[in-house]
């Protein structure tokens, strides 16, 4: 019964680092070298949830610098990032919590049942379950509502990522387009350099060519 009662008390608390963050819902985020979009990609595809050790931010160009949990080291955009870990994950961790106590509950039941025939010695300690089984049951209540918003969020969370990802490739390409158009720019500006230089030849050596007149007429 004591045993039972222990049990009872032990709360587990769920540690958070204030140095992880993790891949966001519905997502696999390429891994570069540096943090640009030009860098080379080390890993093409982290998927959603993957936890990451944050080394560094580049908030100039929001990227954000990592390590994986293989220990590969590189940059990742920052939007793509959340302190918390995604709502699926939440979820799995909400329903492991619900089965818990579920099971503390029953056996707060059945220790209580077992101990109403001593009443005389045993209420306050009865007394005592009955305000841990009402306790239970508030936190039982309050992690299935928890659960049931982590599942709004999570379909809500995949309807922005998909606009999301639809976004930034249409930014990717107006910036390959922008890119193009520079280098287009810089190749006129090249080829009229190199035209002027030819002018410059061709007069100077036509000048040259001709026949210089006599000074003695």
């Amino acid at each position: 019964m004591q045993k039972a009662l222990f049990l009872l008390l032990m709360l587990v608390a769920t540690a958070s680092s204030a140095a992880t963050l993790y891949i966001s819902d519905a997502l696999t985020v390429p891994l570069r070298r540096g943090p640009t979009t030009g860098h080379r990609i080390i890993n093409a595809a982290l998927p959603s949830g993957t936890a990451l050790e944050v080394l560094g931010e580049d908030k100039a160009n929001g990227f954000t610098q990592v390590r994986t949990p293989n220990g590969t080291e590189g940059w990742v955009p920052t939007q793509y990032l959340t302190s918390q870990p995604v709502a699926r994950d939440q979820l799995a961790a909400a329903n492991k919590r619900i089965q818990s106590l579920e099971a503390q509950l029953q056996g707060v039941k059945s220790d209580f049942q077992e101990t109403r025939g001593a009443r005389s010695a045993a209420e306050s300690r009865n007394n005592e379950l009955d305000k841990q089984t009402k306790q239970l049951q508030s936190e039982l209540a309050e992690i299935r509502r928890v659960s049931a918003t982590s599942i709004a969020q999570y379909e809500e969370n995949k309807q922005l990522k998909t606009q999301n990802q639809e976004l930034h490739q249409q930014v990717t390409q107006l910036s390959s387009q922008v890119d193009q158009l520079e280098r287009n720019t810089q190749l006129r500006w090249l080829m009229g350099g190199g035209v002027l230089v030819l002018l410059g030849l061709s007069l100077g050596a036509w000048i040259k060519s001709r026949p210089k007149r006599s000074t003695w007429a």
